[in-house]
């Protein structure tokens, strides 16, 4: 049987990607907002192997305006928990949690995150995988989430949730659904990145555009 080569492309072209489809996530989406649901929410994750992750931070529109992170999404295939942070902020389980070493957590530009969750509590980070370093061997230079979503399954994540306010007393539909693709989509990508490393089965498609010294 026939394996089809998988092309995947050094940058993405802004045109094809806004042509795109936009991805929805098909699971159930948790909210989490007091330390009991908080407990019983990392039961459950801390029985899982891979899980994708991300934060939210309401925006400032002011300057010397700075919020804390406001959101923690942390999601299997099928179900994602939205931590409210700003509710809860970061309880002993949440923090046992991101310490373990056992459950493997993928994002995307974790510093950004790391940094934010320092600013609660100096918990230990363990077992993170972030896939800006990950791509980098694959030959991939569009590093953004949306980009290599859309390189790697030919759909668009829709960013149009990106700058609400995250920490309203109650989450719309669309930031939930905005959040938990945003976590879902860094285990997807994880798993399609190792099946390809796996199996050597893809080629880089150069960027068009590209200049090259003669």
């Amino acid at each position: 049987m026939m394996t089809t080569t998988r092309f995947i492309h050094e940058k993405m072209d802004k045109a094809a990607l806004q042509q795109m489809p936009t991805v929805a996530f098909a699971g159930r989406i948790v909210v989490v907002q007091s330390a009991a649901e908080a407990e019983r929410a990392v039961a459950f994750l801390r029985t899982q192997p891979l899980v994708g992750f991300d934060t939210e931070t309401r925006p400032s529109f002011k300057r010397g305006q700075n919020h804390k992170v406001a959101l923690m999404q942390v999601s299997t295939h099928d179900l994602c928990f939205l931590f409210r942070l700003n509710m809860i902020g970061l309880p002993a389980p949440v923090c046992d949690f991101l310490a373990d070493e056992h459950t493997r957590k993928v994002g995307l530009s974790l510093k950004d995150d790391f940094m934010m969750l320092h600013e609660r509590a100096a918990v230990p980070l363990n077992n993170f995988v972030d896939l800006q370093q990950y791509v980098k061997p694959f030959g991939i230079k569009d590093m953004s989430l949306q980009k290599l979503y859309a390189n790697l399954f030919g759909e668009r994540i829709s960013k149009a949730q990106q700058l609400t306010n995250w920490e309203a007393d109650v989450l719309t539909d669309r930031q939930k659904q905005y959040a938990a693709i945003d976590a879902w989509a860094c285990l997807v990508l994880y798993e399609e990145l190792e099946r390809l490393k796996a199996t050597g089965n893809y080629s880089l498609v150069p960027d068009e555009n590209k200049s090259y010294d003669l």
